[in-house]
């Protein structure tokens, strides 16, 4: 698994238990503006589908906001066939890896969702990578699952780019496929591996800076 490797070379750090025990300082939240176009509720749960590298990471970041009921890790913009880690790895599946969002629109909204992802749930000016993570897997990526969301999101994009948000261009994509739920291993992986090397080093900080940034969404 290519996101372990970086971890081979910590050597005395990872063995001291300085990565696996150490407190995990918050990531800043880049303080971008609420977009100017939303989805306007509709009854019942609506689902989200984003990608912005590892799905460990944006799983644990989207389980923390208040309104949002279910986060699944899985692939995107592939097909049925190869959606599994191994064939995804090689990058050569068209796959990206993402989550699959359900929530509940009284209470956060999509354009909300999406203020967390360019803000905080992963960098949206890295191209196909993601920290220690590279390859179009690890592509940032929105996967609208109607017309009105791809509207929102393409707006949104123009806006943050228009207002200079960050230092470099964004390179999130507006795509279109299915999702595919990854396996029963990714699922909850930050919750039930909390000192997992990778986990303390890349997505503590983001869940930190997540709270940190948007204290009223967090639960």
């Amino acid at each position: 698994m290519k996101r372990l490797l970086p971890f081979l070379a910590m050597g005395a750090a990872v063995a001291g238990g300085v990565a696996l025990t150490g407190a995990a300082s918050a990531e800043r939240a880049v303080p971008i503006p609420a977009a100017r176009a939303d989805v306007a509720p509709a009854p019942g749960l609506q689902t989200a589908v984003l990608a912005g590298g590892c799905f460990w990471g944006m799983e644990a970041v989207f389980e923390q906001v208040r309104g949002v009921r279910d986060v699944v890790a899985g692939y995107a913009g592939g097909t049925r066939a190869t959606a599994t880690y191994d064939q995804v790895s090689t990058e050569r599946t068209g796959h990206a890896e993402a989550v699959r969002i359900t929530y509940d629109p009284r209470q956060v909204s999509y354009a909300t969702l999406l203020r967390v992802y360019f803000s905080i749930a992963h960098d949206p000016t890295e191209l196909n990578r993601q920290g220690p993570d590279s390859g179009p897997s690890y592509r940032s990526a929105v996967f609208p699952q109607n017309p009105r969301q791809a509207a929102v999101a393409r707006a949104y994009i123009a806006q943050l780019g228009a207002a200079h948000a960050y230092p470099q261009p964004i390179v999130t994509r507006v795509e279109t496929g299915g999702f595919f739920p990854a396996e029963a291993y990714h699922q909850g992986f930050y919750r039930k591996n909390p000192a997992h090397p990778y986990i303390v080093m890349w997505d503590k900080p983001k869940v930190a800076g997540f709270k940190a940034g948007f204290p009223a969404l967090a639960r």
